[in-house]
């Protein structure tokens, strides 16, 4: 037992690592790009210059913003003078000249003023109220209606009530705060158990919700689209992001963090692990890296007919260029500036969004990104590596491409920043290494969104269902409860109670359950 047991423990940081994996081509590892040290004030958003800090303006989740202070910028040494080949022919030279940036004049942040008495439940309730909970309570009734009628009734059954509903959801909430694989551990006797939540609903009544719980009961046509069971409740959680949230200018689009809780796969076993079914979809989303909240959901199933299977996707980076069209379908005409990472940067994919209206900065790759029409020598790699900090730029029209080299070369496509404004990036130790400001700016959103997955994660819920619509609804579940909190960071409630995100949890999960009374919102 005991070599097991190591044999486990072994096999966790392979484990961990495989499942970080998936995000390499977002993640951009501290010892190339650096850390918000000392020098940064404890803000991901160090900036160099005033453009940067106009476009780049937050806290950390957990700390007051302080001011600013980071050094003076270097720029970059010119490097050496590289064959142009057919550069000229395609628009592209290396002729750098200053422009402004993209012109933003809305005001991010919540829409709605929130009284300072406000509870959890009224911040979840901007996306998943009353109405949207009795619908679902019917569509449930329905189900355990046909579903008896095809193979016996059950004489333990009574429809769901509201009230039911919510203590449904807070039940299944709670594991996220708990981060107890089964949500049937309340009424064990074991770690887990919790008799404070325990005597609200039995476990047979539970149990039982549990097994007809539907959003949407009946197919309602031979062509409904996959995910038609929990799509009424995605589009009615988008319309409430919508209605609760305006983003700032720069957000980022991303496939967030939600694999197994990390001490889940530490200390399973081996076999746990083969029982475990892959998902069979792939969740995107597109965030605003000023606040982390999430402003559009999309899901793209695996099983889905046609060439747009997840399979394809992942090989083929103009389906990924789809997703990003579909996240990106009502950011139009807002001069919003979007980061990317590989598997979606390419450049008919950018001229197409600045004709909307949509600017972006993307990190770019050889193996992974569509590179046509980019020229080749900006693509290859000088046999002498240059000294770090040095840069080459070619530009077309508003577009930049540019190679920077710090251990190892990287290449940045964007529309959104000037090519002649420099940057820097803040070393802990080496100090400082020169960059233009595209390349500070994707380091330091992208790092705020690293920092919100490693926060946030953790608190998805633990519940894995094996149908594939139940798993993307309580995924939706998760990132509106997430959203919720970080409109109470946003509020005037939170300078009430000052509530962490484990306790904003765990006093929605008793407001939910009828354990404390919710303040009534005006």
């Amino acid at each position: 037992m005991a070599e097991g047991g190591g044999g486990a423990r072994r096999r966790a940081p392979a484990l961990l690592e495989a499942a970080r994996a998936r995000y390499e081509s977002l993640h951009i590892s501290d010892d190339v790009f650096g850390e918000s040290g000392p020098d940064s004030g404890g803000n991901p958003f160090y900036s160099t210059s005033a453009a940067s800090r106009s476009s780049s303006a937050a806290s950390s989740d957990d700390e007051h913003e302080r001011p600013p202070g980071p050094p003076p910028c270097v720029p970059a040494a010119p490097s050496a003078p590289e064959p142009e080949e057919d550069e000229a022919g395609s628009g592209w030279s290396a002729a750098l000249r200053d422009r402004p940036p993209p012109r933003f004049e809305d005001t991010g942040g919540p829409t709605r003023k929130m009284p300072p008495g406000a509870s959890a439940i009224d911040f979840f309730q901007l996306f998943v109220p009353d109405n949207l909970l009795k619908s679902m309570a019917a569509q449930t009734n329905m189900y355990a209606r046909k579903f008896q009628e095809r193979f016996g009734g059950d004489g333990a059954w009574a429809d769901v009530t509201l009230a039911e509903m919510k203590a449904f959801l807070g039940y299944m909430i709670s594991t996220s705060i708990s981060h107890c694989e089964s949500v049937l551990s309340i009424w064990s006797g074991g770690f887990y158990s919790n008799r404070g939540l325990a005597g609200v609903m039995s476990q047979a009544r539970f149990e039982r919700v549990l097994k007809y719980f539907h959003v949407v009961a009946f197919r309602s046509g031979p062509a409904a689209h996959g995910l038609y069971k929990v799509q009424p409740f995605l589009d009615a959680l988008q319309s409430g992001f919508d209605a609760a949230f305006r983003p700032s200018q720069t957000q980022v689009l991303h496939e967030p963090l939600i694999d197994e809780d990390p001490v889940f796969i530490a200390t399973c076993t081996e076999r746990e692990l083969r029982k475990r079914k892959k998902r069979k979809f792939s969740l995107w989303v597109r965030q605003c890296s000023s606040t982390g909240f999430i402003v559009q959901i999309y899901v793209h199933l695996k099983e889905g007919a046609g060439p747009d299977g997840l399979d394809a996707l992942k090989n083929r980076p103009q389906l990924h260029g789809a997703v990003a069209r579909s996240l990106c379908r009502n950011a139009g005409g807002k001069n919003y500036i979007v980061f990317t990472g590989p598997s979606i940067t390419s450049l008919a994919l950018f001229e197409e969004f600045e004709k909307q209206g949509i600017y972006c900065c993307g990190l770019l790759s050889s193996r992974k990104s569509d590179c046509t029409g980019l020229p080749r020598s900006m693509l290859a790699s000088p046999a002498t590596p240059p000294a770090r900090g040095q840069h080459r730029i070619r530009t077309k029209g508003n577009m930049s491409l540019i190679c920077w080299y710090n251990k190892g070369h990287f290449r940045f496509l964007t529309n959104a920043y000037s090519p002649v404004q420099q940057g820097v990036i803040i070393k802990r130790r080496s100090g400082q290494v020169p960059c233009p400001l595209a390349v500070e700016a994707f380091a330091a959103h992208l790092s705020y969104i690293c920092r919100y997955d490693d926060k946030y994660s953790k608190y998805f819920i633990a519940h894995k269902p094996n149908k594939t619509w139940q798993q993307v609804f309580w995924f939706a579940v998760s990132i509106a409860v997430n959203n919720a909190y970080i409109l109470y960071k946003l509020s005037d409630a939170y300078h009430t109670h000052r509530l962490s995100r484990a306790q904003f949890g765990e006093r929605l999960v008793r407001e939910l359950l009828g354990l404390e009374a919710a303040s009534p919102t005006p």
